[in-house]
């Protein structure tokens, strides 16, 4: 809460702003400016129009738009269609019916159709008659060569509502009175051109489009061959009888009076389904259709009526399945093959996939493909695996190779292991190479490690590495093992180096990266810049592992040799001495000193050289002592007092 002094500072800056004002100053007023003021071409491009919303023309944009909105965005007082509802009741415009045009349905609006200013249009429709329904729907199914005359005279609204109806399609009436009320049904040339049925009890759109045909009479683009003989009685009894819609004989009877059925089944003794129990009209239409051959339901559709479980969508299509449909692959209506296949197995595959039999007969064939079993890899329908495979390609091909998948259940895997992608390595129909890998030995492996495998002057390369010999050292699966090798270093490398092995058994000391099998925390397994492989030179080769002795080498005195040489005293894998010394402690200490010299002797009391432990007083890497003595050291011995303790002997 501001105190009472910052309350009295406030009300006395304001009372000196007040004073400040002229006493003369008047109250500011403002006067509203139409918005033509600012829109002028625009609202001047709509008065031109023959059709002019009420609200344009008299100035009034305030009936839909909010004069105060955001700049630069349109801001109308309500949302969607319910603004333009707000004047224009549903009663009054049509759309009061149970069945609503999609175009105002959820988030469709009315400016679909309508322009909300002016228009060339009536109704301020963007595009007049049926150019306005055009707008969303194909026009190519409404211009064939016979067009139905309301639709050429009157647009769509001959027959259709625009908003809504209670009639499917929009339908102005119900569909046998709608036709009626153009077509005279009692009239001779409409009974004789319907053989006398009465047919204004039947469903006009059985055999007529009712928009346009390339038949005449507007039939429908496949129609029965009675029917556009006008030969009813073909198939239904006579025009005057008790029932005369009736058929004549009951389902595949009726038809095979004039379709072979042996020559529809071409042979085959594998049926479907609806032929068997003699059910054409499960698929034909029996008078007329807008697909070929009286096919009941477009392309596909027709097929996944029964066969629901082929409407997945697939992320990967069969490009058979999506140009040709199934009957590229199915006969309709028998086959000798199993699955109502055109041909059995790869045969029917080799039509598209003409590389195929060159493939079956590869060198190196992969069993499936050589057997004609595509179908074992790949669904002929579609996947949601590229190339149209079954399942992840390691999935695929674990259902034959079970022991690999067994195999690769280990803690280091091949990268392609890992993400099922057995293609990397193998191709999969057919090839020339064993075990169907796409190159022979390294060049395989190049594709994916080229830069390792880099030839660079200058450097030493492993003899399996430089031979491209990666599988020496390498499973190309998976393995129990870092580095994705064959077996552990310690046995791996033995393999070739067994000299190495046999020497060490004998050894005093070893080298605890030799004896744990962590070769190559010293060699590189590939190729090196150094000699025997070194990843690099002493003394960093040494300290990357004795970190602590590599920092006293750079702080402290260091001793010569350990500075720069740590093989000059100690032995790289094992050696007959402790501490991986090359020799015997005083032998190695003497190459460098002269132990038979007077300042040697007399700097060591005469004692002799074969007994002493040089390393019980020095360092022998590095100490802050000039002399490399140790750290903590006997008090007498420090101030050089060895008669303190020893008795010095004549």
């Amino acid at each position: 809460m501001r105190s009472r002094t910052e309350l009295c500072l406030f009300a006395t800056s304001l009372l000196v702003g007040l004073a400040a004002v002229p006493a003369s100053a008047a109250p500011r007023k403002f006067e509203p400016k139409a918005c033509v003021e600012c829109h002028t071409p625009f609202a001047e491009s709509l008065r031109t129009k023959p059709v002019v919303h009420p609200g344009v023309k008299d100035n009034d944009c305030e009936s839909c738009h909010i004069r105060h909105g955001l700049v630069g965005k349109l801001v109308l007082k309500r949302d969607g269609n319910a603004l333009c509802i707000g004047c224009h009741s549903k009663e009054s415009i049509g759309l009061d019916q149970p069945r609503v045009h999609p175009a105002l349905d959820r988030s469709e609006r009315c400016t679909n159709c309508h322009d909300p200013h002016a228009s060339d249009g009536s109704h301020l429709l963007k595009a007049e008659g049926a150019e306005a329904c055009y707008q969303c729907h194909d026009r190519k199914p409404y211009e064939k060569k016979v067009v139905h005359a309301p639709l050429t005279a009157d647009g769509c609204r001959a027959c259709h509502n625009a908003h809504s109806s209670a009639e499917p399609a929009l339908l102005r009436q119900a569909k046998g009175a709608l036709c009626a009320s153009c077509h005279a049904t009692k009239d001779k040339t409409f009974v004789d051109a319907h053989a006398g049925y009465p047919v204004e009890r039947a469903d006009c759109a059985t055999c007529h489009d009712p928009h346009s045909s390339d038949l005449a009479g507007l039939l429908k683009t496949s129609a029965h061959d009675p029917v556009v003989s006008a030969s009813c009685d073909a198939c239904h009894a006579a025009p005057g009888s008790e029932k005369p819609f009736a058929v004549t004989a009951e389902g595949s009877e009726l038809c095979s009076t004039c379709h072979d059925v042996d020559g529809l089944k071409e042979g085959g003794d594998k049926e479907h389904a609806p032929f068997t129990v003699g059910e054409c009209v499960s698929c034909h239409d029996p008078h007329a259709a807008q697909q070929a051959k009286l096919l009941a339901r477009p392309g596909n559709a027709l097929c996944t009526d029964c066969h629901a479980d082929q409407k997945k969508s697939f992320a990967f299509k069969h490009a058979a399945v999506e140009d040709g449909g199934c009957v590229s692959c199915h006969k309709p209506h028998a086959s000798k093959n199993a699955s109502l296949l055109v041909e059995a197995g790869a045969d029917g595959c080799v039509s598209c996939h003409a590389d195929l039999p060159a493939l079956m007969k590869a060198a190196v064939p992969h069993a499936p493909v050589a057997a004609g079993e595509c179908a074992s890899c790949h669904d002929p329908h579609g996947a949601d695996v590229k190339g149209l495979l079954k399942a992840r390609t390691d999935r695929v091909c674990f259902e034959c190779h079970g022991d690999v998948e067994i195999a690769v259940a280990k803690t280091a895997v091949h990268q392609p292991v890992l993400v099922g992608d057995c293609s990397s390595c193998h191709v999969a129909h057919g090839g020339t190479e064993a075990k169907l890998v796409k190159k022979s030995g390294s060049a395989l492996c190049a594709d994916c490690h080229g830069e390792l495998m880099k030839e660079e002057p200058g450097t030493v390369a492993h003899m399996p590495f430089e031979a491209g010999e990666c599988a020496t050292c390498h499973d190309p699966h998976a393995s129990a093992h870092a580095g994705i090798i064959v077996s552990p270093q310690e046995k791996l490398c033995l393999e070739c180096h067994s000299d190495l092995g046999d020497a060490a058994k004998k050894a005093k000391s070893t080298h605890r990266a030799f004896s744990g099998g962590e070769c190559s925390k010293c060699h590189s397994p590939h190729r090196a810049k150094l000699p025997k492989l070194a990843l690099a030179p002493e003394p960093d080769l040494c300290t990357n592992c004795h970190a602590k002795l590599g920092e006293r080498l750079g702080t402290e005195n260091a001793h010569a040799p350990a500075a720069g040489d740590c093989s000059g005293c100690h032995k790289p894998h094992f050696a007959p001495e402790p501490r991986l010394l090359n020799v015997r402690q005083q032998t190695l200490c003497a190459e460098c000193h002269d132990v038979k010299d007077a300042a040697f002797s007399k700097a060591h009391l005469g004692i002799d050289p074969g007994v002493m432990n040089c390393v019980k007083c020095h360092d022998p890497h590095a100490s802050k002592d000039p002399k490399l003595f140790k750290a903590e050291v006997h008090a007498p011995f420090a101030a050089r007092s060895c008669e303190d303790c020893h008795v010095l002997k004549p």
